[in-house]
């Protein structure tokens, strides 16, 4: 990893652990991890994260990385799958998911959303969800990401 994507990885640490409201706090948070920095290296850094500022616990306005449409919808997303699903397991490239009675479409809706060119489609009923890959590899991957998220 080049020293750049380092110090912006950094930065995002740092911004979740600390409530800092300036560039100054943040180049000595910075410095304390070993990165030399001027003010226009942070500044390019704070607009290439697309970091925005909000009201912090303390009331004061810090900065804080800006959630896409997308990673807000993915979150959303996983939360709808740890909630609706039961098991998941495959047969070649045919994924089955069960669900709790009636959950079916949201967790099929959501698996849709991920945009994963490795599904050719899926079908929900009440209680299951039929995926179909591109193959048993990619359906295998699917079931342990799947598998991953609900802990089974």
């Amino acid at each position: 990893m080049n020293i750049r994507k380092q110090r912006q990885q950094a930065i995002l640490e740092l911004i979740k652990a600390y409530q800092i409201s300036t560039q100054d706090e943040l180049i000595a948070r910075l410095l304390e991890k070993g990165f030399e920095v001027t003010q226009a290296t942070i500044s390019r850094d704070i607009k290439e994260l697309k970091l925005v500022k909000k009201i912090g616990s303390s009331g004061k306005s810090v900065y804080t990385a800006n959630e896409t449409p997308h990673e807000k919808l993915s979150s959303k997303y996983n939360a709808i799958f740890s909630e609706a699903l039961i098991s998941v397991d495959y047969a070649l490239n045919t994924c089955v998911i069960k669900t709790h009675v009636g959950m079916a479409n949201a967790a099929c809706a959501a698996l849709d959303a991920t945009d994963n060119d490795t599904i050719l489609g899926t079908i929900a009923g009440d209680d299951t969800i039929f995926v179909l890959c591109r193959s048993e590899e990619a359906t295998k991957a699917l079931c342990d990401k799947i598998s991953e998220a609900i802990g089974e």
